[in-house]
């Protein structure tokens, strides 16, 4: 494996791939100052991320920890599990080669390089996962800022499907609604690769993800497929409106199952 240096961090190159690990962040002390905020904005995280990369458990552990601390305020998590890494000793088990192609479409919106574990925060800046200065000044400079646009979701389950219902106001022309699928928690114990020997824990893991583009109404509904495993209680919908533009999340919305498959807003 080739070895990058960049400032500031140091990169693995995988082969044929520009897809870098990011790690050896510098120490720098943490202020806690999303907690602090009162805006009317909100934060939307997503974090790329494998279990076959080293640099990547601390991410998955700051992201628990920025969950654990941050109920009740507008903060929304994805965590894409890509798949480039599975052919290095360990096959990743939420992995889906749809969130590497995600990623990449990030880097172009960005003008970025692609590594892990990589956060995005609202679709507008990205961050190496693990850096926790920098990403807590981002979620408070988010959460400062009036949403653009506003989504509201209900849905229903059908047997192996959900069907989404959706209404939008203020969404940029041509926007994209994204509905993802999610699984609240997970452990997985690793047996090859960086990580081998390691009990890996998750949260807020993508595990299906619907990419269509909104009708001129601004309203209207969808269907996604449930993945195996699926329950009430461990699941939840995090709905996204997305300028294919320049990738800008300008609406979210999240809902709980309740034990009758119904969402609540």
């Amino acid at each position: 494996m080739n070895t990058i240096k960049m400032t500031g961090l140091a990169c693995s190159l995988i082969s044929g791939l520009f897809f870098l690990s990011a790690c050896g962040q510098e120490k720098k002390p943490i202020e806690n100052n999303i907690v602090k905020g009162d805006g009317k904005g909100f934060a939307v995280l997503e974090l790329f991320t494998s279990e076959g990369c080293s640099s990547c458990p601390p991410a998955d552990k700051l992201l628990a920890k920025i969950q654990q601390e941050t109920k009740g305020k507008a903060i929304y998590i994805l965590a894409y599990h890509v798949d480039y890494w599975n052919r290095l000793g360990w096959k990743d088990t939420f992995s889906n080669a749809d969130y590497s192609k995600r990623q990449k479409q990030y880097g172009n919106w960005l003008n970025a390089q692609i590594y892990t574990p990589q956060l995005v925060v609202n679709g507008k800046s990205e961050f190496v996962g693990s850096d926790e200065q920098a990403i807590r000044g981002a979620i408070a400079s988010q959460l400062a800022v009036h949403p653009a646009a506003t989504l509201d979701l209900h849905a229903v389950q059908q047997g192996d499907a959900l069907k989404v219902h959706y209404q939008t106001t203020n969404a940029v022309k041509d926007s994209y609604l994204l509905i993802a699928i999610i699984q609240k928690n997970a452990q997985s114990n690793v047996e090859h690769g960086e990580n081998a020997g390691h009990t890996l824990s998750h949260v807020q893991i993508v595990r299906e993800l619907k990419t269509e583009p909104l009708n001129e109404s601004g309203s209207g509904s969808t269907e996604v497929v449930l993945p195996k495993g699926f329950n009430t209680e461990g699941w939840e919908v995090i709905g996204l409106l997305q300028d294919p533009g320049n990738g800008e999340i300008a609406g979210v919305a999240k809902a709980d199952l309740n034990e009758n498959g119904i969402v609540k807003k």
